[in-house]
């Protein structure tokens, strides 16, 4: 069962390239919460019942209510709804996004570890890739705030990945979480003004 989250984790990775509407973005976040609550479900089967509770609580309640929700606040407040224009095309970010993937597979397998499997650790660097894209691709701050979330989604996967033999790491990303939902999104997006959500006027 796991296998096929991780699956449906890799296919919103790419959907992100071709998305042109940020409410497209912030369906596809909230989705992923729901996806790596499940996946930590299916593979902490060594966490002690709290905290596995305090993890799945914080991946449903963080990552796929109050993070979508405040997104969707700063969409509102900043009255932007789709991607800049001047951004890269979505067929050569799809590219791009298949080439990311590629190239983590590979990385993968030549930093092969005997405590990281092979499929979480190509997972983890997909995303991390991918937030880069939406970051170095993107002249929005939404779709930068995005990109930083993608990312940390990164680190909670990879995580999960070894959050068996080091249940430390998992509480580690879960600060993470709590961090970037919080500060980064309430109290700087949230203070957008109508309007400025483009990062060249903020240069200006």
């Amino acid at each position: 069962m796991v296998i096929y989250l991780i699956v449906l984790f890799a296919i919103t990775l790419v959907y992100f390239a071709s998305a042109e509407r940020l409410v497209t973005y912030i369906r596809l976040i909230g989705i992923q919460g729901l996806l790596l609550c499940g996946i930590a479900i299916f593979e902490l089967t060594e966490v002690n019942t709290v905290n596995l509770i305090f993890i799945i609580a914080e991946t449903i309640i963080i990552k796929a209510v109050v993070i979508p929700f405040l997104l969707n606040r700063i969409t509102t407040a900043s009255g932007v709804t789709k991607v800049h224009r001047q951004a890269m095309p979505g067929f050569y970010l799809i590219i791009l996004s298949l080439t990311a993937l590629l190239a983590s597979l590979i990385l993968s397998y030549s930093l092969k570890n005997p405590y990281v499997d092979v499929i979480y650790m190509t997972i983890a660097l997909f995303s991390l890739f991918t937030g880069l894209l939406m970051i170095v691709t993107h002249r929005l701050i939404i779709s930068h705030l995005t990109g930083f979330l993608i990312i940390e989604n990164a680190v909670f996967v990879f995580s999960i990945a070894v959050g068996n033999e080091m249940p430390m790491l998992i509480n580690i990303g879960i600060l993470l979480d709590i961090f970037v939902g919080v500060l980064i999104l309430g109290f700087f997006g949230l203070r957008l003004k109508p309007h400025t959500n483009e990062l060249t006027l903020l240069k200006d």
